[in-house]
């Protein structure tokens, strides 16, 4: 048989139950709290990779830009070397055309003592004049006042074909023509 319980039993049951019931009410609520602080914790967390997903999607946007720009830097700088290395070919290949300019009119100017004598020798025939009659004979100053007509010295005295920096193409020979005499 079972006997009832005593009321000092039913008073430590009560008191159990009791002290149960607040147990199980303090873990409820450690419960929630707990819950409560991995539910802010995962929302927390999901922000924060929204916040890095975006983050990485901007990082990833600026450097698809940057790769696009310093790429059509790059395809620019290549099309100027390529224009660069034009121009310098060009430019080389017309060195090479003035040097050899430069060698002929080094030449020239080396030539140039020459080239007086020779028009100072033209310049003397012009002024002699054709031949009147081979038998006469010639009483030019120029050929009896004791200097031969190709003597240096005279050539380069005489006035008339004087070729020397200071002429210019564009002055004229006081009066003398060029040209044959037969």
């Amino acid at each position: 048989m079972m006997s009832s319980p005593s009321p000092v039993q039913i008073r430590e049951a009560n008191a159990h139950l009791a002290a149960l019931h607040r147990r199980v009410a303090e873990l409820e609520q450690r419960l929630r709290e707990t819950e409560k602080t991995v539910r802010e914790q995962a929302e927390s967390l999901i922000r924060k990779d929204e916040q890095l997903r975006a983050s990485t999607r901007d990082i990833t946007e600026a450097k698809d830009k940057e790769i696009f720009f310093l790429h059509e830097k790059l395809c620019q700088s290549e099309e100027s070397i390529h224009k660069l290395n034009h121009t310098i070919k060009e430019k080389d290949s017309l060195i090479v055309q003035l040097q050899h300019r430069c060698q002929l009119l080094d030449n020239i100017c080396k030539s140039r003592p020459l080239l007086d004598s020779l028009l100072s020798q033209m310049a003397e025939a012009e002024r002699l004049g054709p031949v009147s009659d081979l038998g006469k004979p010639l009483t030019n100053s120029c050929l009896t006042d004791g200097e031969s007509s190709s003597s240096p010295s005279r050539l380069s005295n005489h006035k008339d074909f004087s070729v020397s920096e200071d002429d210019s193409e564009e002055q004229e020979l006081d009066g003398v023509v060029f040209g044959t005499t037969v």
